[in-house]
């Protein structure tokens, strides 16, 4: 058996190196929610010495919100929004030996994307204007996986082993009880239980079936680091490899 794993990088975490020695997937901010021009570049450089898999991780141009902020934004708008990201990180990726091999949306983006089929729709198709070899990481059974196998491309579900689910399989908004589990036992516990099973419990008691496909390890926090090594340990100990999803890499 085996699991991507997945973080989000490029974001003034200051963890990006060493995350990249633990991940098989590196979703990389393209300077609209946050990073910049430098951290792009330092990023794709290091994936590329790493052997990992580069994502671009466009978001809403709202760098005061962190691109958190739901927007509602004209289809052209978003549309051409999405491609500039991604030309922008795919001339760094080119550059530094590598390539775009997946998009990942960034905050508000994503969880958008996830329930309107209409920004879902528009993500990607953009994705698929840029290059449809790309993978898209969505939301397990979410309205952007299910776009994205609709217009022919591969869609790589996404599970969040540090964050509530609804019943209906959506994330509990931030902010709200339930949001955020912050105990590390309990998290590493529910990581193995969702590869494993494939289901994970809503916040309201109901087992919700889901499709692991890559796991996102959240890399912002004031002890992620130590703690997505301790994952990286347990799923050796569990006989669960570690290898980048998706199509097949340059």
């Amino acid at each position: 058996m085996t699991i991507d794993l997945n973080a989000d990088l490029g974001e003034g975490c200051g963890s990006d190196e060493a995350l990249l020695d633990l991940v098989s997937s590196a979703n990389i901010a393209c300077g609209w929610h946050a990073g910049s021009a430098h951290a792009m570049r330092e990023c794709a450089r290091w994936a590329v010495e790493k052997g990992v898999s580069i994502g671009a991780h466009p978001g809403f141009n709202d760098p005061e919100n962190f691109g958190r902020k739901e927007m509602d934004l004209p289809v052209t708008e978003l549309y051409a929004g999405v491609l500039y990201q991604l030309g922008a990180l795919s001339a760094i990726a080119q550059a530094e030996g590598g390539r775009i091999a997946h998009v990942k949306p960034h905050g508000a983006l994503y969880n958008q994307a996830a329930h309107d089929a209409r920004i879902a729709d528009t993500i990607v198709s953009a994705v698929h204007d840029f290059d449809p070899t790309v993978a898209v990481f969505a939301l397990a059974g979410s309205a952007l996986a299910a776009a994205a196998r609709a217009a022919g491309l591969v869609a790589v579900e996404e599970v969040f082993a540090d964050r509530g689910y609804r019943a209906d399989g959506s994330l509990v908004p931030r902010g709200e009880p339930g949001a955020l589990l912050d105990d590390e036992d309990t998290v590493l516990a529910r990581t193995l239980a969702m590869i494993r099973e494939q289901r994970v419990q809503a916040v309201d008691g109901t087992w919700v079936p889901l499709n692991a496909q890559t796991v996102c390890l959240h890399g912002d926090g004031p002890h992620a680091l130590a703690f997505a090594r301790r994952i990286r340990a347990a799923l050796a100990d569990a006989g669960i490899g570690v290898r980048a999803a998706g199509p097949a890499r340059d």
